[in-house]
């Protein structure tokens, strides 16, 4: 019997996901359990498995559609079944076998149809000797004062390209044609050909591609974020020199003794950890004209990933230990890159950590994600000169490992004392370690 490939709901809220790719093509067999499609919500991106073994049958909704929970997307059939073609996405056009998808992006997608019946009405409305062209063409004919009539089209039919006006202008660029015969238009009153539309701008030169639902989701926080905290930043530069020694003498041994690699994360992660635990405001949420004091503390980590930037959440930090949380946190960073993790496993954060420092940024001013009220940003850790003081009050020149640690926060709930004294007490956390690491 014949076995429906259903859109699954990643979450009591999701109501729809995005087709993202399709791992497998109609005709080929498939085992139960493993990865068939890919999809992407408003929470996160998935591979979502097959729900049985035999051969996909059909593909009814294609890659970038976007369909309802529940919506059939595809067949999958005993070994030897038929096969039907698979569904091909025409622009702006949603497969009809699925009558509950929705295109992902069709105002993208149905401009070329639009476009080209715009240049069809206007060139039947010439008069006189007919020049093939595009919309684009003729408009940037009227702005150099081209007659199209003396530009030659290389074309189908002799049409006029893009590529031959722009040549034609570069050959021409001081002595310009007469201008175009304009098509007759309808007399209009003054007071209508003020209200007319002006013409959309040339486009641009380059690859234009909608962008995908991961990366809209990313705007719109990112946007709604800035426009609802006032964001404020500190940075205070960090000696890691003690935490750099430790982990090189360390990390070899505790990776064998544990299976789990020694990270730096782990150490800002546990001086963070100890810091909200100083200064519970930093933990908390805003909830209209509220504050929500969280008992736990809920760390979303940020992981970079190929095609955007996921923040899953290690929840109950404080009850975990040095090496629960490195763990916790290699765990969800490892799934999040193959695309395995659940919604609840993204929402529910109460402070973030990010470390673009990974790639050698000195450090840089993260946004806050709504509602929490601040984040951590972990920069470079690098090797610097300077001046140490010993215990009898004399002045050296030595090699420290430097990092510089920004803090994000809300200006609206934290001031900038408590910030700089939570962001003081990280550092002194970070430069007195004294903590078993397993």
């Amino acid at each position: 019997m014949p076995t429906d490939i259903i859109m699954p709901q990643m979450g009591e809220s999701i109501v729809e996901g995005t087709i993202t790719k399709w791992l497998k093509k109609p005709g080929e067999a498939v085992q139960r359990d493993e990865p068939l499609f890919e999809i992407s919500t408003d929470k996160v991106d998935a591979e979502i498995p097959a729900p049985a073994s035999g051969v996909l049958r059909e593909i009814k909704t294609p890659e970038g559609t976007t369909v309802q929970v529940n919506t059939v997307v595809g067949v999958i059939d005993e070994a030897g079944a038929g096969v039907a073609p698979a569904v091909q996405a025409a622009p702006g056009v949603t497969a009809a076998t699925a009558p509950q998808t929705v295109p992902a992006f069709p105002a993208e997608e149905k401009r070329p149809q639009e476009e080209e019946k715009a240049a069809r009405e206007e060139e039947e409305a010439e008069e006189g000797e007919r020049v093939r062209s595009s919309p684009l063409v003729r408009r940037m004919a009227r702005d150099h004062d081209i007659d199209l009539r003396q530009v030659p089209g290389s074309g189908l039919g002799g049409r006029i390209t893009k590529e031959d006006i722009l040549k034609f202008i570069e050959q021409h660029p001081a002595a310009p044609g007469p201008a175009a015969v304009p098509a007759p238009t309808a007399r209009v009153s003054p007071g209508q050909a003020a209200a007319a539309p002006l013409p959309p701008p040339a486009a641009e030169p380059g690859e234009l591609v909608p962008m995908s639902a991961m990366r809209k989701k990313i705007a719109q926080r990112m946007v709604e974020s800035v426009h609802t905290s006032a964001h404020v930043h500190s940075v205070f530069e960090v000696d890691m020199t003690r935490i750099v020694n430790l982990r090189e003498r360390m990390k070899d041994d505790f990776e064998r003794r544990t299976g789990a690699k020694l990270t730096f994360m782990t150490f800002f992660c546990r001086a963070a950890i100890h810091a909200l635990r100083q200064f519970p405001i930093v933990n908390s949420s805003v909830e209209g004209e509220n504050l929500r004091y969280h008992r736990n503390v809920n760390l979303g980590i940020a992981v970079a990933l190929d095609w955007g930037l996921i923040v899953p959440v290690v929840k109950n930090c404080e009850e975990k230990n040095f090496l629960g949380l490195q763990r916790a946190i290699t765990d969800l960073a490892d799934r999040a890159r193959l695309k395995k993790l659940q919604p609840d496993e993204v929402t529910g954060g109460t402070f973030t950590v990010t470390n673009p420092g990974n790639y050698g940024q000195m450090f840089g001013l993260p946004i806050i994600m709504q509602p929490q009220v601040g984040i951590l940003g972990v920069g470079n850790i690098k090797k610097q000169p300077v001046v140490v003081t010993d215990e009898n009050g004399m002045d050296s020149i030595a090699i420290r490992s430097l990092c510089h640690l920004a803090l994000g926060y809300d200006h609206r709930v934290i001031d900038g004392a408590v910030g700089d004294q939570f962001l003081r007490a990280v550092a002194m956390y970070l430069q007195n370690w004294n903590e078993e690491i397993g």
